[in-house]
């Protein structure tokens, strides 16, 4: 397993993370999957064994029932071995301030956060959605309260638009205040929206990427194609989105093809992607069996070859924006790091 840095922090993160929203089964998360205390600990110890150092979870998922197995499954001497993320934003009750990032709701849900998973301290806490009515500064103030008194670590975003991103870590530069560390995004072969902004701005501002869902809920598994709906479409979930689905079936070919060359699961090919692309730090992977899960981890050793990215790059690439082809035509000869993320070779 490798470890990489977590943006500009000091932290180091195994490439593989173990997301945890299949654990509870609980509302509409058991469309996701339903791992009761027993599967989850042997998950857990898989991927620790495995080398994998950092657990994701959420409040939100089956309603913090995800949390208190994690925390129940870690107790002893495991929970020395993981770093523990989790989130708050999204409504968790049907009262006033049942969701949403104001200080009364960030507080408390990251208080209620850490008794379920029985800890003291949070590794890394994520603003799991934008809110666009509380003012930044509350949010911003409200997460260096949480630093400051030693119940959080660091601090990271998901699913911010990039303006989003910026305006928040231009709060906490000018109050000196805690930054994101980390920006956890939804990216994959089929959805590289991301290369216009999210990832452009880590690779500038230094923050490292958490992927989640990087085989797009499974759709880039392999073991779906054009007439096979995919058990979670068939449960009824609906993330992510499918925009063109002759294009997606084309990604998935490929990836078959360049599985079967290679001897591995077009799944381990669709991650290998994810992790050789700029600023990612590590993929929230997930699973319902230990076949499944033993299958992804092993896509933490495998390295794809230039002709392989290239024929993955070509099938999956985005359109080049306006005013992206506009500064490739009259700006390249002075590029950053950053304005290089996106892919501009064919216009």
């Amino acid at each position: 397993m490798e470890y990489r840095t977590l943006g500009r922090s000091g932290l180091k993160v195994s490439t593989l993370t173990l997301g945890t929203m299949t654990f509870g089964g609980s509302g509409p998360f058991a469309a996701v999957g339903n791992s009761d205390l027993t599967e989850a600990r042997r998950i857990i110890d898989t991927c620790i064994d495995a080398g994998v150092n950092l657990i994701d979870t959420a409040n939100v998922y089956s309603n913090g029932l995800s949390e208190e197995i994690v925390g129940e499954a870690l107790g002893g001497q495991r929970k020395n071995d993981v770093l523990i993320a989790s989130k708050a934003r999204m409504r968790i009750g049907k009262g006033p301030n049942d969701d949403g990032l104001s200080r009364h709701h960030l507080i408390r849900e990251c208080e209620k956060s850490l008794k379920r998973l029985r800890t003291d301290v949070i590794d890394i806490y994520f603003v799991h959605e934008w809110d666009g009515v509380t003012p930044l500064e509350e949010t911003i103030a409200a997460l260096d309260t949480l630093v400051t008194q030693g119940k959080v670590r660091y601090v990271g975003c998901s699913n911010y638009s990039g303006w989003q991103a910026m305006k928040a870590l231009a709060v906490s530069d000018s109050r000196h205040q805690p930054r994101f560390v980390t920006q956890q995004i939804h990216y994959t072969l089929e959805a590289r929206e991301a290369e216009y902004e999210l990832l452009p701005i880590s690779v500038d501002q230094g923050l490292g990427v958490l992927v989640w869902s990087p085989l797009a809920g499974g759709l880039l598994s392999g073991k779906y194609r054009r007439d096979s709906p995919t058990a979670r479409q068939v449960g009824g979930w609906s993330e992510p989105p499918i925009r063109d689905e002759d294009r997606l079936w084309r990604i998935v070919d490929v990836l078959v093809e360049i599985g079967k060359a290679r001897g591995v699961s077009a799944a381990q090919v669709a991650l290998a992607w994810l992790l050789g692309r700029p600023a990612v730090s590590s993929l929230v992977i997930g699973a319902r069996n230990e076949k499944q899960l033993d299958d992804n981890l092993a896509a933490a050793s495998l390295t794809l070859s230039l002709d392989e990215r290239m024929r993955l790059d070509a099938v999956s690439r985005p359109p080049v924006l306006y005013p992206y082809w506009h500064q490739q035509f009259t700006a390249k000869d002075r590029f950053s790091p950053a304005d290089l993320v996106l892919d501009r070779s064919v216009i």
